[in-house]
């Protein structure tokens, strides 16, 4: 049966033998699934970009481009890099069974082709997929942006659309990604400073990219995304709806809360009064009276405790 009761999974399958595309074609067929067939690696390109198969169904060896190198253009790109691959080769020695695996294959069975065994793999499969992915649709419509990189190589592993929209918006000329996968230099840069600070035992400070009166804000994830993940969150938000955060979060008046906010950005006193249009002395006293109502002595106290409140709202 089909992985989800739901709407019926798409499956596409990749071979330049007729026979193993009619036996497979049946079986999914009967199961339920709707079949997509290509019988070389342009059209399974093609078919994936205009499809998005739950499952790709990849033969190892076709003339022409290989199932390695299709393999690796669909996880090249962010439109098909989420789709599970199982390759199907008759080739069983290590050395083809790595290459399945870096080339971005989830699985693989071998042939003569059994049919029951291929069903199973592929629910299992596509249950996943659609799990990760509606774990992704969750976090967008709660307006969580998030994007997951790689430890090993930078790269982003995954992201939510909302993650992807904000890093085109605010990365920009020598910020800018060279690629889909490519993590903005100056977000890559922060997240190699972030880990530091928590080797250190030290919470890191959160990245704050401006872009005229909004404002993006990357911090991690309060839980770890593991030992091949950087989990970061990002948030957008201008000065208007800031000040009002901190208003609700610390009772702060209206004044105070701007002088906080201002404070957060790294401005100074002199800075923030030229903003409001105060004197730096006015400045001082509202701070003083933010330090008393958040229990703080310093700058830097306030601000922390103010960007961890914005990050939390």
């Amino acid at each position: 049966m089909a992985a989800d009761q739901g709407a019926p999974g798409i499956v596409l399958i990749v071979d330049d033998v007729p026979e193993n595309l009619s036996l497979l074609h049946d079986a999914l067929d009967e199961a339920g699934y709707t079949v997509l067939v290509a019988t070389h690696g342009e059209a399974a390109l093609q078919r994936a970009r205009q499809s998005l198969p739950d499952v790709v169904l990849l033969d190892a060896l076709m003339p022409g481009m290989d199932g390695f190198e299709v393999a690796r253009r669909l996880k090249a790109s962010f439109t098909t890099h989420h789709i599970p691959i199982v390759f199907m080769t008759g080739l069983t020695e290590t050395e083809h069974v790595i290459a399945a695996f870096a080339a971005g294959g989830a699985d693989y069975v071998t042939k003569p082709i059994r049919p029951a065994e291929v069903l199973a793999r592929i629910a299992a499969h596509m249950q996943n997929a659609r799990q990760m992915r509606q774990a992704r649709t969750a976090l967008d419509a709660f307006g969580q942006a998030t994007v997951a990189v790689s430890v090993a190589d930078g790269r982003r592993v995954w992201q939510t659309a909302l993650a992807r929209k904000l890093l085109d918006d605010y990365f920009t000329d020598g910020d800018a990604p060279g690629s889909e996968q490519e993590t903005p230099p100056r977000l890559l840069a922060w997240i190699a400073q972030a880990i530091a600070s928590r080797r250190e035992g030290r919470e890191p400070t959160a990245l704050l990219v401006a872009d005229g009166s909004r404002r993006l804000l990357a911090s991690f994830h309060h839980d770890p995304a593991g030992d091949e993940e950087w989990l970061v969150v990002l948030r957008e938000e201008n000065d208007a709806s800031a000040v009002e955060s901190l208003i609700a979060a610390f009772r702060l008046t209206q004044r105070e809360a701007e002088v906080l906010y201002w404070v957060t950005l790294g401005k100074t006193n002199q800075d923030i009064g030229d903003i409001l249009g105060s004197s730096p002395r006015t400045v001082n006293k509202h701070l003083e009276h933010v330090f008393e109502k958040l229990g703080v002595e310093t700058r830097t106290a306030a601000a922390n405790m103010a960007m961890g409140k914005m990050r939390g709202i």
